[in-house]
């Protein structure tokens, strides 16, 4: 079990730990904004104009203009009618499920379901592939004929790095009432056309009200959440007693997000390429990562990975989540600040460790 650290200051392509430099592939920064020197900029300019926080309700009498601007890009970028930014991407599962709760929801939950999008403290997730789940819901909610059905599932399994395939949605029983939601917050910002995610990826019936929440602190560095769905359920939650209670998300982050169009699109690129540069010089062998095409993570059950790179210098992502008492995942994640020369080393060390290990 790798021994856990505390620093300093915030991690970017490298971190210090007990006074020596290790380069960091960990964290969920995929394209670098919290240690971007352009975002950060605009960030000030935004505390500027709207100051550190905004402790008001957004149902209060008195509203910042910023937020329903931002909001009104969010949700042309991916393809929604409307979008709704809360102060953290747990509240964004949380306003969603709490109010499908109140509507005599039976709830569906796919496996590794994040626990931001539970109705309840302790639900209890199915223990097979997202793929023999998927291949019985649509008989399982069929079956089960529920006045109203909310699925729920994540994008993608950015832990142990196996696709998803949502074929199976356009196949949901037509004769029900059904809510789809998937949280896509480690898709948001690098899959799908410019960063989009998975919204304009999925087809669903009539029946079926699609649903995407997503934490906005990984890729796009904005200390919120985000919830895309139809106009007449946006306004639903808009007026909620959980929403109207809740302070929102620092406006200044929003404004950076406004003006920052040239500065994600650079980071896109930098990431794609950084992907490319690694994935293309990976060892024939594939029993050492499990991973997804264009996508910055690379699983392996090979944990002893971790310490042959911790002695190189070179940091990983090594630890038992969400449980900490489980199995260490042990992952490399790739960022849009990595430079060239340290995607080189980190491969030749990879290299080096697969003659070691004998893999």
């Amino acid at each position: 079990m790798p021994n856990d650290f505390i620093i300093s200051q915030l991690p970017s392509n490298k971190i210090l730990l007990e006074g020596k430099e290790y380069d960091f592939y960990s964290g969920t920064s995929y394209l670098g904004m919290n240690q971007d020197e352009d975002f950060k900029k605009l960030l000030i300019e935004g505390m500027n104009r709207y100051g550190m926080s905004f402790g008001s309700s957004r149902n209060g009498n008195l509203q910042l203009d910023i937020y329903d601007q931002a909001e009104e890009k969010m949700a042309r970028w991916v393809g929604a009618e409307k979008a709704l930014t809360v102060s953290s991407g747990m509240l964004a599962g949380q306003v969603v499920a709490q109010y499908l709760k109140t509507q005599n929801s039976t709830f569906f939950y796919a496996p590794s379901s994040h626990s931001a999008n539970f109705h309840e403290p302790n639900v209890s997730l199915p223990n097979v592939s997202f793929e023999a789940w998927a291949s019985n819901i649509c008989e399982e909610i069929s079956e089960k004929n529920a006045p109203h059905s909310v699925i729920v599932c994540n994008s993608c399994d950015a832990i142990k790095l196996s696709p998803y395939h949502f074929d199976w949605t356009n196949k949901l029983p037509q004769n029900q009432s059904i809510t789809l939601i998937i949280d896509d917050s480690h898709g948001l910002g690098i899959t799908g056309e410019n960063g989009s995610g998975i919204l304009k990826q999925i087809t669903v019936n009539e029946n079926v009200r699609l649903i995407v929440v997503s934490s906005l602190h990984k890729a796009m560095g904005i200390a919120g959440g985000v919830v895309f769905a139809d106009n007449d359920f946006i306004d639903k939650l808009r007026h909620t007693a959980f929403f109207a209670s809740c302070s929102p998300i620092a406006p200044a982050y929003l404004y950076a997000y406004m003006h920052a169009d040239a500065i994600y699109k650079k980071n896109q690129q930098k990431l794609k390429a950084n992907i490319q540069r690694f994935s293309s010089q990976l060892p024939d062998s594939q029993s050492l990562f499990n991973a997804i095409k264009n996508y910055p993570v690379y699983y392996s059950l090979r944990d002893e990975l971790y310490d042959f790179l911790f002695q190189k210098g070179i940091f990983i992502y090594s630890f038992a989540y969400p449980i900490k008492t489980g199995k260490p995942n042990t992952r490399i994640v790739l960022s849009s600040w990595h430079t060239s020369y340290q995607i080189d080393y980190l491969i030749d060390k990879v290299k080096e460790f697969c003659k070691v290990a004998g893999v």
